[in-house]
């Protein structure tokens, strides 16, 4: 049976009385009768306007945790870290390691989450007089995560104790060669991981499947910090304040508010405490680099979760994507302002560079992508990709062909010998990183 809706009802699920927005369409209701009862109470309950009460239902708040949604506190929302699988065993050995002076090296993604995460460890460790070495892999020659090579390189260096930040959770080969030359690894990550792991000891991940401590939606940088308020526990019980003053935790959430936007988690739970008190740190400016990199994005006045996902993030990527990886982790980390004036004119000028560089492949990937799609039956997943691209930048021609054409979309870089180096973005439903685990498993 056919059910349609008379004029008269049609008129009723109009929202905003916009029959005919810019591109035509009608603003309908996307609220079934439950769902504006919930708005309406939720109007009620917290004194606020019915679209505000409208918008948080339409996110599946429920009536009593909407306080708690829209003024999030680290104290409601920040839960024990021991809850995590391994926290405890990787705080114990780090918190080892620094009361018996054992050189520690970090080890980090050359993202933006990468980056705020080792900028966040090693400003947490020389606020304890440590000084860690830090290894950001290079996009392009490195590739992701640890390899063999850098492993040796830290341990030749004087390192015995690795903390990865936002990888290392599948890095198989890489800590095979630690174990061989007495590297021990603590690994603090938030990828999705299969049912094995590789032999470290402790892999604090909320997204293994033998982790049932509901915060599998933390950035990297936010699993970091929650390691650090277990770390800082552990220390003050063994007394090791008792000479020393005790790091300030809440002054390093300006990183851990970057990292959270730009790494596009949910603002959700714990995450939404983060970006909130994060974003009041940061309009302290007492991060000298994180300043200057604020000064040279022309950005005044209070930061807002914009700022951080639109003129901050990118910059900092543009050092991983076709730089030097490091530069982000070093201008986060630095309290030297001509060194922070440095490295943020350097990221300025590479941010330029890319945003040229994804102009003219995004034109390139546009043709293919049109060409695809106006075949009688278009493809259910894009592919595109050309001899001469970046593989620095083909993650973000993959998200513009997946925004603009709603499916799932890979971008290839090909080298002289043929070689491809891609990079996929999804949509909701569609889990791509799975897809792609089984098909390496396929061969």
């Amino acid at each position: 049976m056919v059910m349609t809706l008379d004029a008269s009802s049609a008129e009723r699920r109009v929202v905003l009385g916009v029959k005919k927005s810019l591109s035509a369409r009608m603003w309908r209701e996307r609220l079934d009768d439950q769902g504006l009862s919930q708005a309406l109470a939720i109007a009620q309950r917290t004194d606020l306007p019915e679209v505000v009460g409208r918008v948080l239902a339409g996110r599946n708040v429920a009536l009593e945790e909407a306080s708690g949604f829209l003024n999030p506190s680290l104290k409601d929302l920040m839960p024990d870290p021991s809850k995590l699988v391994d926290m405890d065993k990787a705080c114990a050995r780090v918190a080892d390691a620094l009361q018996a002076g054992v050189k520690i090296a970090i080890f980090g993604d050359y993202d933006v989450d990468g980056a705020t995460s080792s900028a966040l460890l090693k400003r947490y460790l020389m606020q304890l007089g440590a000084e860690p070495d830090v290894y950001i892999p290079d996009r392009i020659i490195d590739g992701y995560g640890p390899n063999p090579t850098a492993i040796n390189q830290l341990h030749a260096g004087g390192a015995r104790l690795l903390v990865t930040v936002d990888c290392g959770s599948t890095s198989f080969e890489a800590f095979e060669e630690a174990k061989r030359i007495g590297l021990e690894v603590v690994v603090l990550d938030h990828h999705q991981v299969d049912e094995s792991f590789p032999e470290v000891h402790a892999l604090v991940n909320a997204n293994r499947q033998d982790d049932l401590s509901g915060q599998g939606h933390l950035a990297a940088v936010g699993v970091t910090f929650l390691f650090l308020v277990g770390l800082n526990r552990e220390l003050r019980r063994r007394g090791a304040f008792a000479q020393r003053a005790e790091p300030r935790l809440m002054d390093l959430l300006d990183l851990v508010a970057l990292g959270t936007v730009c790494d596009v988690v949910p603002l959700k739970g714990l995450n939404r405490a983060y970006v909130v008190q994060g974003l009041k740190v940061m309009a302290r400016r007492e991060n000298i680099g994180l300043s200057c990199l604020a000064d040279i994005s022309r950005l005044s006045g209070k930061p807002t979760p914009y700022h951080l996902g639109y003129m901050l993030g990118p910059r900092i990527n543009a050092g991983g994507r076709i730089g030097d990886s490091a530069l982000g982790m070093k201008l986060l980390s630095s309290d030297d302002r001509a060194e922070g004036e440095r490295i943020a004119a350097t990221l300025e000028r590479l941010n330029q560079e890319r945003q040229a560089m994804e102009a003219v492949m995004l034109e390139e990937g546009e043709g293919q992508a049109f060409q695809k799609m106006e075949v009688t039956v278009p493809p259910a997943v894009l592919l595109t990709g050309a001899d001469g691209w970046h593989p620095g930048v083909v993650g973000l021609i993959a998200s513009r062909l997946k925004e603009r054409y709603r499916r799932p979309a890979f971008a290839m870089a090909f080298n002289e010998k043929g070689l491809g180096t891609g990079s996929g973005r999804s949509i909701i439903g569609v889990d791509l990183g799975s897809a792609v685990r089984a098909a390496v498993e396929a061969g």
